[in-house]
């Protein structure tokens, strides 16, 4: 089944501000939540929907995506919805804040009191830079980037402890990672959870350290990781690639690794979004007379025939000769502009049979001629 729009599942707008975003997720969560519907599946998923849609739009980054490209945007990034991705207590670990840190709004909620989830830790995003040719954004690459990052302890595996009988449970939250307290108020006796500051929200504490992380989980490493880029990316343009960014403290979420795109300057061909611009210099004679040339494009030479009398600064144009669309909505095309190369010196038998051709009625130029700009004779093109 088809992805619903994020904005039509928390319903507002592409304008929402942050704040508005997150009150709508919270009413959403609300009201879906499997503590308030217990055993409904169509309420689960709508949970998770609405949980996946908070995701990506409370992102500046993964909004900015999804406002340009759409669900495509997004690559391989898992979801929430359609019972796949991140499980619920995943998302109970992420955004359990929108709940008062464990109940509905502070109060004792459904279920009694609230999930009592323990913290999960999560890893930082990581942001590097990628540089493609033209013919790498023309037909999409495959990169293997090595990345400098935190990964999980390889002695520990994650948990910062030595051994199995290194921890001890918190007796501050008897291990359920959270502390509840009761407060009397003018409405009478209310209950509030929030995190252990014991543990940290751990549920236990580490009594005997690892040797090699010293209790953190986590060590500096590097990891070869491979990077499907799609054909039609531009310069600027940012992937993601979830949970390939540093490892988490004692068995966390990881964070996101950001690919930021970086284009290559081509030596012959000039891009514009998905046209690309070749300028040809040709001798007046060959302008005169005409001549088949051949032209670079993106997977080789090609041959062009120039009419005689092709006017300097015409543009031919080179249907799906350009870069795909990033979206998969066609090609676009090479511009061939044609331009007129003087030379600098003559010998004496070449200027006479200039000056010959100079004085000649079918030398001399057009009245009420004038120049165009490039992007002027582009348009010229499609009226």
């Amino acid at each position: 089944m088809a992805k619903r729009d994020y904005y039509e599942v928390l319903g507002v707008n592409k304008e929402a501000s942050a704040d508005e975003i997150k009150k709508a997720y919270r009413k959403k969560a609300i009201q879906y939540h499997p503590d308030k519907n217990p055993g409904d599946k169509a309420s689960e998923e709508k949970f998770k929907e609405a949980a996946e849609a908070y995701e990506v739009l409370s992102n500046a980054d993964k909004k900015q995506r999804y406002d340009q490209f759409g669900h495509a945007g997004l690559g391989n990034q898992g979801g929430f919805g359609g019972g796949g991705g991140r499980s619920m207590d995943d998302i109970f670990s992420m955004f359990g804040d929108i709940f008062g840190n464990g109940g509905f709004g502070g109060f004792s909620g459904f279920g009694g009191g609230g999930r009592g989830q323990q913290r999960v830790n999560r890893g930082s995003n990581l942001r590097i830079k990628v540089s493609m040719n033209l013919s790498e954004i023309a037909h999409g690459a495959e990169k293997k980037i090595k990345v400098k990052k935190y990964i999980t302890c390889t002695t520990c595996h994650g948990s910062g402890a030595k051994g199995s009988s290194g921890f001890t449970t918190c007796s501050a939250c008897r291990g359920s990672g959270q502390v509840t307290r009761l407060s009397n108020t003018f409405l009478g006796q209310m209950q509030t959870t929030s995190t252990c500051p014991t543990c940290g929200g751990d549920g236990k504490i580490i009594s005997q350290k690892c040797d090699t992380c010293y209790g953190e989980g986590i060590i500096q490493g590097e990891e070869v990781i491979t990077v499907k880029i799609p054909a039609g990316v531009a310069e600027g343009m940012q992937l993601s690639l979830e949970s390939k960014g540093n490892a988490a403290r004692r068995g966390g979420i990881p964070g996101d690794l950001l690919i930021l795109i970086a284009e290559e300057e081509h030596p012959d061909l000039t891009r514009d979004e998905n046209d690309l611009i070749y300028n040809l210099f040709l001798s007046f004679p060959d302008i005169a007379l005409g001549i088949t040339t051949e032209i670079p494009t993106i997977d080789g030479k090609v041959k062009v025939k120039i009419e005689s009398g092709t006017q300097p600064e015409k543009i031919l144009r080179l249907r799906g000769k350009g870069l795909p669309d990033v979206n998969g909505y066609g090609k676009g095309d090479l511009l061939v502009k044609i331009h007129a190369w003087v030379p600098q010196k003559l010998s004496a038998e070449e200027r006479k049979t200039l000056e010959k051709l100079q004085v000649s009625p079918n030398f001399a130029s057009p009245e009420g001629s004038h120049d165009k700009g490039f992007f002027d004779k582009v348009k010229d093109m499609f009226e």
